[in-house]
């Protein structure tokens, strides 16, 4: 029986999702070309305003989590969902809103995660915090620097727990993300 029980604990542990943050990777912005390429050759491009290189791995001299994060820009959510089997058939997990109004979400890999996928209509404030704060942290270095590092801490202290390591760089995001909104899109900013 006790073999059992540490074959399961093992299991259990092998199955968890590790918070990894690591040094910024050159090849970063070549997997986003070819998985933009690939989502291009599967979903119906009449759809799609834009694909944009999001998140950490998007900002050079980032230390970030080894997951590509894709932003698309779309005129039409209920056609992205009619073509989900095509994201599927990339190896895409179909996760709808996941916590996001007005979002549709696919992950690639759940325990061991490539990419991330999410989509929002052309136009709308998520799209625009996306870009802001993304800008932003290439812009000023000093302030990407020190997000790194607060990442890189907060993979330290939870790196078994994606919601207390989120919860670590809430501050840093919401303050930054309020001046990257007031810099680059100051008509949005009440």
């Amino acid at each position: 029986m006790i073999a059992t029980n540490e074959a399961i604990l093992r299991v259990s542990y092998m199955s968890k999702r590790i918070i990894e943050v690591v040094p910024h990777q050159a090849d970063w912005s070549d997997a986003f070309e070819q998985e933009k390429t690939n989502i291009l050759s599967t979903l119906n491009t009449n759809n799609i305003a834009a694909i944009h290189h999001i998140g950490s791995t998007a900002v050079e001299g980032l230390s970030a989590k080894p997951v590509i994060d894709i932003m698309l820009e779309i005129h039409s959510l209920s056609q992205l969902d009619s073509e989900s089997a095509g994201m599927q058939s990339l190896g895409y997990l179909i996760k709808g809103e996941n916590g996001i109004a007005g979002r549709r979400f696919f992950l690639k890999g759940e325990i061991h995660r490539t990419h991330h996928v999410h989509a929002f209509i052309t136009g709308s404030p998520q799209v625009y915090r996306h870009l802001a704060f993304r800008d932003y942290l290439r812009m000023f270095p000093t302030i990407r620097d020190e997000y790194g590092a607060i990442k890189k801490t907060g993979a330290a202290l939870y790196s078994e727990d994606a919601e207390k390591y989120t919860q670590h760089k809430e501050d840093f995001i919401r303050v930054h993300l309020d001046i990257a909104m007031r810099q680059q899109y100051p008509t949005m900013v009440r």
